[in-house]
C-alpha cells in the first residue's frame, strides 16, 4: 500500500499544470525512471545496511563504515573533475553514465583496499577499524576534490550537488548499470541469510555451526560493496537509508536474515522515494538535495527508535 502511495506520488505531484499531452507523456516517462531509480538506490543502501548491521551484530551500523560508501562518492566526485566540458570523455559515453560508472569503480576500489588490508587478519575488530580509518580517509580527499572543483563555477555546483545527494536527471543508462549491481547483491546476500543468523550468536557459536567465519565475512563485504554501489551510482551520497530503515523493520519483523532482508530491501526504496517526493514538495525555487531530506527525516526517526529501543 505504501509502494503504490510513494508511486503515485512520485509520478503526479507537479504534473498539475502539464496540459500538452505529449509533454505530459515524456515528463511522466521521466518521472518513473526517477521513481524507479529510487527503489533501486534505496534498496541497495538498506540492504547494505542489512548486512552490515548482521555483520558486527550492531544495529547502529551503517554501510558507510566500511568505506565503500565513501570509496564510491570519490569516484562520481572525480569523473566529474576530470571530465571535460562536454560530458562525454572522449570516448561516446554520456555523463550520468560515467557517473555511475565512477561511483561503481570508488566502491570496489575501496573494497580492494579494504580486502588487502585484511589479508593477514580479518577478525570483527580489525575490519572495523580498518573500514573507518579508510572512510575518513576517502571523505578526506573527497572533501579536497570537492575544495579544487570550487575553481569552475559550474563544476563546483555539480560535485556539491552529487555529494549531497539527488535523483534529478537519472536516465536508462545509469538504471541498466545499478539495477543488475542491486539485484546480483541483492540475491547473493539473501543466499547468505544462514550464515548471517549464525554470526548473530557469536563468531565461536558460528564456527561450530560449521560456518566459515572469514569466508562469510569476506563475501559480506563484497555484497555490501555491490549494493552501495548501486545506490551512490543513482542517488549520490545520501544517509541513513542504510541505518534506519533495517534499525526499524528488525524491531517489527526480528532479526532473520531470509525475512529481513528482503523486506528492508522495499522499506529502503519506499523510504528514498518518499524523500523523493519530499523534495519537490519543499519552498524555494530548487530542489533541496535529497541527502538533506533523508537526514531531516531519517535522524529523528532513529532517534526516535533508539529512544524507544532503551526504553523496552
Amino acid at each position: 500500500m505504501a509502494l503504490v502511495a510513494v508511486g503515485a506520488g512520485g509520478l503526479l505531484v507537479g504534473t498539475g499544470s502539464l496540459e500538452d499531452p505529449k509533454f505530459r507523456a515524456l515528463f511522466l516517462e521521466l518521472r518513473g525512471l526517477r521513481f524507479l531509480a529510487a527503489l533501486v538506490a534505496g534498496a541497495g543502501l538498506a540492504g547494505g545496511g542489512v548486512l552490515v548491521q548482521g555483520l558486527f551484530r550492531n544495529p547502529l551500523a551503517s554501510p558507510s563504515i566500511l568505506g565503500t560508501t565513501a570509496g564510491a562518492s570519490l569516484g562520481g566526485q572525480l569523473v566529474l573533475l576530470l571530465q571535460p566540458a562536454g560530458g562525454s570523455a572522449g570516448v561516446g559515453i554520456r555523463a550520468e553514465v560515467l557517473l555511475g560508472l565512477g561511483s561503481v569503480a570508488g566502491a570496489l576500489a575501496a573494497l580492494v583496499i579494504l580486502l588487502v588490508l585484511l589479508q593477514r587478519r580479518a577478525d570483527r575488530v580489525t575490519l572495523l577499524l580498518t573500514g573507518f580509518v579508510l572512510s575518513t580517509l576517502l571523505v578526506a580527499v573527497g572533501s579536497f576534490v570537492v575544495s579544487i572543483a570550487q575553481s569552475r563555477h559550474e563544476l563546483g555546483r555539480a560535485v556539491v550537488a552529487f555529494t549531497l545527494g539527488g535523483l534529478e536527471g537519472v536516465g536508462r543508462s545509469q538504471l541498466a548499470l545499478a539495477l543488475p549491481l542491486a539485484g546480483v547483491g541483492l540475491v547473493a546476500a539473501w543466499r547468505w541469510s544462514g550464515p548471517l543468523d549464525a554470526l548473530l550468536s557469536g563468531e565461536t557459536e558460528a564456527a561450530s555451526l560449521g560456518v566459515d567465519v572469514v569466508q562469510a565475512r569476506r563475501w559480506i563485504v563484497v555484497w555490501v560493496a555491490l549494493l552501495t554501489a548501486a545506490g551512490v551510482a543513482l542517488g549520490g551520497n545520501v544517509a541513513f537509508v542504510g541505518l534506519v530503515v533495517p534499525h526499524a523493520l528488525r524491531g517489527l519483523v526480528g532479526a532473520e536474515h531470509r525475512t529481513l532482508l528482503p523486506l528492508a530491501a522495499l522499506g529502503g526504496g519506499v523510504f528514498l522515494a518518499a524523500c523523493d517526493v519530499a523534495v519537490r514538495l519543499a519552498p524555494g525555487s530548487g530542489e533541496v538535495p535529497l541527502g538533506v531530506v533523508t537526514g531531516l527525516v531519517g535522524a529523528p526517526l532513529f532517534l526516535y527508535l533508539l529512544r524507544r529501543t532503551g526504553a523496552g
